[in-house]
């Protein structure tokens, strides 16, 4: 069975949540199953061993379940991005736009050193607000975004246009 099989056997929809009409993409399921859970980071440590990065970021907090073993695997440091006032050192923040509302994210102003190829991973790509908001932080930083990383893209939203302008490389494990 593929890697794409195996998550699409184990990812739970759940209709109506968080608001009526939505098909949300349950990925709690995965950490239930230690065997998908292992061959989605044995993917991820393939696709990623020879990329050159010197950095893996990671959006709070379901971007921190593959991100941080995956570059605790290729022997790189792994970057906080956590929503606003949840880090305690010296921060940069960027405030971006949500379908309702807005939102700032922020990262230690030491994680990212200039120049540093950083690949940015979530578990699912659907506008690309967090992951566009993240990139700028990369970016304020001096560091260079290598490419984004998800387990889900939900394609029908168009996130990977918005991630286009900050690298070509934008790759999801599955697609809906």
């Amino acid at each position: 069975m593929t890697i794409q099989e195996q998550l699409k056997a184990v990812i739970r929809d759940v209709p109506d949540f968080p608001k009526p009409g939505i098909l949300f993409k349950d990925i709690s399921t995965i950490m239930l199953n230690p065997q998908v859970s292992n061959a989605v980071l044995d993917h991820l440590v393939n696709q990623y061993k020879d990329a050159e990065l010197d950095a893996i970021a990671g959006i709070e907090s379901r971007g921190f379940l593959f991100g941080y073993p995956l570059a605790m695997r290729l022997g790189i440091p792994f970057v906080l991005i956590r929503k606003e006032g949840k880090l305690p050192y010296n921060k940069i923040k960027h405030a971006y736009e949500l379908e309702y509302g807005s939102a700032v994210i922020e990262m230690h102003t030491d994680a990212i050193l200039p120049g540093q190829r950083v690949l940015i991973h979530d578990d699912l790509l659907a506008t690309g607000g967090s992951a566009a908001a993240a990139a700028h932080l990369i970016q304020k930083s001096g560091g260079m975004v290598f490419g984004f990383d998800f387990l889900v893209a939900l394609d029908f939203l168009n996130g990977g246009e918005v991630l286009a302008p900050f690298s070509e490389r934008v790759n999801a494990i599955i697609h809906y």
